[in-house]
């Protein structure tokens, strides 16, 4: 009689026809990190090092975890599975405590002075976070989804980054508009929780508003009683840290602790779209356009400098080349050889609106949600609110694109 578990049956069976190793993918990865590694150590210092190490770290955790902001919000406004969101508050409780660690011992690994992400309550916030929102239903990923999907050879994200940076580089060409003209109205000043209350009672405050999301979340399952997510893990023991699929908290705690740890190397928390305007800005200079005298570079530096100057950019190759590295490991790296044309249309739209979203928005899922929530701004929470109105918005366009909406 056989007294195994069918989910035990169904692990033995799953480690039977793991994928191989794709070794050589794995040299590639390596030897392109060690290569960028080493030009970033020559040229710009310790820190920015430290901070590619950290994107690596990032992109395998992402990779791993599968850690969804995108599906996360599409699950909870399409059936109400709110799992997925409920770690999402476990992620920014824990960020929002390692962040007060961070600014009350006032300095950081390379002699930096670390602040948080705030931002001005804004109608182009709103507007800018609903597109956002829209944008990821329809492209299939998030800033951060973008980055380690690419890296990971998923041709139909490619094309959503390739959208993405377009839409950057509109955002950037009208950001005049939504930031002192037609489009511009400010409600209110930032509002920083530390500010108002103190280090240790922002954090309070923050931890309350997410322990009552976590409880709206598991009232809204309660109440509609969705698909339950399962998760059978390829692999398990060791071999799954390399191989298999981490359970979503793992992903949870990874995320928040990296997070913590770029506050500490750099001064400021993770971000990922200024990288997408300066790849944009840098293109646009190339073919000609004269990128410089837009009010949007008139005081940022760094359009002229070599991209590995660029915090952002540096953690993003280290998010791309991790996951590369990550899926090679599990037999996971392959780009899809077909990808329907309607879905081509949909990455590069979807793209586009979270790039252009997401300028004049105060960043993306991370920059302005994940981030800005750490930091204990008002804004964060906002965000989000708007983001998942157009993840409403975009879940009904879905089908014009013949794109699955989960029921």
């Amino acid at each position: 009689m056989n007294t195994t578990d069918p989910q035990t049956q169904q692990i033995g069976a799953f480690r039977q026809n793991l994928p191989s190793i794709q070794s050589s993918v794995i040299a590639a990865g390596i030897v392109g990190s060690a290569l960028l590694l080493w030009l970033t150590a020559a040229s710009q210092g310790t820190a920015k090092s430290v901070l590619f190490l950290l994107g690596l770290a990032l992109g395998v955790t992402l990779f791993h975890s599968r850690f969804g902001f995108t599906s996360a919000w599409r699950q909870l406004v399409s059936v109400g599975q709110g799992r997925a969101l409920q770690a999402h508050t476990v992620m920014l409780g824990l960020a929002v405590v390692l962040f007060a660690i961070v600014f009350e011992i006032g300095s950081g690994w390379f002699s930096t002075s670390p602040d948080g992400y705030y931002a001005p309550i804004t109608l182009a916030l709103f507007i800018g976070a609903a597109l956002f929102g829209i944008g990821m239903q329809l492209g299939g990923s998030c800033a951060s989804g973008t980055l380690f999907a690419t890296g990971s050879g998923n041709l139909a994200v490619v094309i959503t980054l390739v959208g993405f940076i377009t839409g950057s580089g509109l955002g950037v060409a009208g950001f005049d508009f939504w930031t002192t003209g037609s489009g511009f109205q400010k409600f209110a000043d930032p509002v920083s929780f530390r500010a108002e209350f103190g280090l240790w009672g922002g954090v309070a405050l923050s931890l309350a508003i997410l322990a009552a999301i976590a409880v709206a979340a598991e009232l809204i399952i309660r109440r509609r009683r969705p698909p339950t997510l399962e998760s059978v893990p390829s692999t398990v023991g060791i071999a799954r840290i390399a191989r298999g699929s981490w359970p979503i908290w793992v992903g949870a705690i990874g995320l928040a602790v990296l997070n913590a740890l770029v506050l500490l190397t750099t001064g400021r928390p993770w971000g990922v779209t200024s990288a997408f305007r300066l790849w944009a800005s840098k293109i646009m200079n190339n073919v000609g356009i004269d990128v410089a005298s837009w009010s949007f570079w008139n005081e940022r530096p760094g359009l002229d400098a070599s991209l590995l100057a660029d915090n952002t950019s540096v953690a993003n190759f280290g998010i791309i080349l991790g996951a590369l590295i990550a899926s090679a490991a599990a037999g996971a790296f392959s780009f899809y050889k077909k990808v329907p044309g309607r879905t081509v249309a949909a990455g590069l739209i979807g793209g586009a609106l979270m790039g252009y979203g997401a300028t004049f928005a105060a960043g993306c899922n991370i920059g302005a949600y994940f981030s800005g929530i750490a930091s204990g701004s008002l804004h964060g929470y906002l965000w989000a609110v708007a983001a998942l109105v157009g993840t409403y918005i975009g879940l009904k366009l879905r089908p014009l694109f013949a794109l699955p909406v989960p029921k």
